[in-house]
């Protein structure tokens, strides 16, 4: 027990001694970034699956279907 007890000193000691906690100005920076960087990416990818995408199909012959402009592109060939 007194093995566990010197652990849990030595952890509070070294979060409050040694750990350099950000300032709240540096946290709000950071979060800043974060969600910033977070809306590009899903904009990225959302333009990805629109140009790139394949949905199926319920109303046709055809299993599936092309949409965005590679389906603009593809309709354009077949016809």
């Amino acid at each position: 027990m007194a093995g566990i007890k010197n652990y849990i000193e030595e952890i509070v000691h070294e979060l409050s001694n040694k750990v350099s906690w950000p300032t709240w100005q540096d946290l709000q920076t950071s979060s800043i970034i974060v969600l910033v960087t977070s809306i590009i990416l899903a904009f990225i990818i959302w333009l990805m699956d629109y140009v790139f995408g394949i949905w199926p199909v319920v109303d046709s012959a055809q299993s599936f279907s092309w949409r965005g402009i590679l389906g603009f592109i593809y309709h354009f060939i077949n016809n």
